[in-house]
């Protein structure tokens, strides 16, 4: 999925576009969650996140009079499988290890301040190796989210150094913060987006996950428009007809197939793809910290969110378990599993009624979207920075670029008219 740089939004996502862009570029107070979560590959990278966004994105203002927020938590997933635990777990674990830490180090009990919805929390996914974006987390020890832009912002200290994908990432949803208090937002630490639907919304569901809907009103694509919007090829969010919003999940299937496994939404609307970032309510947190319990503790088992959270939650079986087979999960497997998640659904709706279980976050079918996660897209977005246009005009005020020549010593140097120069100490040439 990648944005169009020639696509001209509809005059209403255009404005909703505008004051978004004025959120995350406001520096003198910018938009952030109370708590910052980020989970890493160890203990060292931990440390240097606490430290960093702390000092920089994350920096208390001169006016605040709470001392313990906004509130950085990095921790390391120390899993036992070295295939890790998923997304799935590794949410879960590393909101479970960051609970523990804002009890150490600051005295807070986060998962009541979560409960009582006096805070929002964002979490982080940047363990891994980075191969995608090889060479270059080798240059920062294997640190995959310190890899830098050539952009820079301003440290508590007043220095001035470029900023890291990951800042880049946690300024850019920040947006979200007023709208998520007693919620948990979960996010890729890659992947700048400027939504072009309302980023200000009231949540109507325990689970939430952003897509990009497409159409107007509640007309669900033909079987044609399947094909040629390539909604096959992605995991799709479907949501359902009329005041409800109920949605499910279904993951790279044609389109007879995706109305037979949707059957239980009724009437499908809009569809669209999953972006995979979602937030969830400290109710439904609790649960599934209390249904996985057993392999929290163990630190065993692997489970995404999407084939074991979203798809057992709101498929029915026998298409859950079909899924699956083409996955090569077998039969028994996905049947218990869904057995499993039906059980905790079943009870914990029944509790907790105030909400439905599942829902979409729409940010807009023309959002503005640039991916830093492979090699090749951090060459071209950060090349679209010299280049004219409105997608790169944006991304220019996104990073705060008002010249082609900034923070730099670079006199009795020639620059010439198509180049950009930033954080730069030359002398001659």
């Amino acid at each position: 999925m990648t944005e169009n740089a020639n696509k001209r939004p509809h005059p209403q996502s255009a404005t909703i576009l505008e004051s978004a862009m004025a959120a995350m570029t406001n520096f003198a107070s910018p938009a952030l969650f109370d708590v910052t979560i980020i989970c890493t590959t160890d203990d060292f990278q931990a440390a240097y996140w606490m430290d960093r966004l702390s000092s920089g994105i994350c920096k208390k203002s001169e006016s605040s009079t709470d001392a313990a927020y906004p509130m950085v938590l990095a921790v390391s997933e120390d899993w036992a499988s070295s295939s890790g635990a998923g997304n799935g777990l590794g949410t879960l674990y590393a909101f479970q290890k960051a609970c523990r830490v804002a009890k150490d180090k600051y005295g807070v009990d986060l998962a009541s301040e979560l409960m009582e919805e006096k805070v929002s929390a964002a979490l982080y996914h940047t363990a891994g190796k980075g191969t995608r974006l090889a060479p270059l987390p080798a240059s920062e020890n294997n640190n995959k989210p310190g890899v830098k832009l050539p952009v820079t912002h301003t440290l508590t200290s007043g220095a001035k150094e470029p900023i890291t994908v990951l800042e880049a990432v946690v300024r850019q949803t920040g947006i979200y913060a007023s709208s998520r208090l007693g919620r948990l937002s979960v996010f890729w630490g890659d992947q700048i987006f400027v939504p072009t639907a309302p980023f200000q919304y009231t949540p109507t569901h325990h689970v939430d996950i952003m897509c990009t809907l497409e159409g107007e009103g509640d007309e669900p694509p033909t079987e044609k428009e399947w094909t040629e919007r390539g909604l096959d090829k992605y995991g799709v969010i479907a949501v359902a007809k009329g005041e409800s919003g109920d949605a499910a999940q279904v993951e790279k299937v044609d389109h007879p197939t995706a109305v037979r496994m949707l059957k239980n939404l009724g009437d499908i609307g809009r569809v669209g793809p999953s972006l995979g970032s979602f937030s969830v309510s400290a109710k439904v947190l609790e649960a599934l910290c209390d249904e996985f319990k057993e392999e929290l503790t163990a630190k065993d088992g692997k489970l995404d969110t999407d084939p074991h959270f979203w798809m057992p939650l709101t498929l029915p079986q026998e298409e859950y378990i079909s899924l699956m087979s083409q996955k090569g999960v077998a039969e028994d497997e996905s049947r218990t599993h869904h057995i499993r998640m039906t059980k905790m659904k079943e009870s914990f709706l029944a509790a907790n009624p105030e909400l439905g279980l599942f829902g979409a976050v729409d940010v807009g079918s023309d959002a503005c979207w640039w991916d830093y996660g492979q090699l090749k897209l951090y060459i071209a977005n950060n090349l679209k920075l010299a280049e004219n246009g409105a997608d790169a005009d944006l991304l220019r005020r996104f990073f705060g670029v008002t010249s082609r020549v900034m923070d730099s010593e670079v006199e009795g140097v020639t620059i010439d008219e198509s180049s950009c120069v930033f954080a730069c100490k030359a002398k001659s040439g």
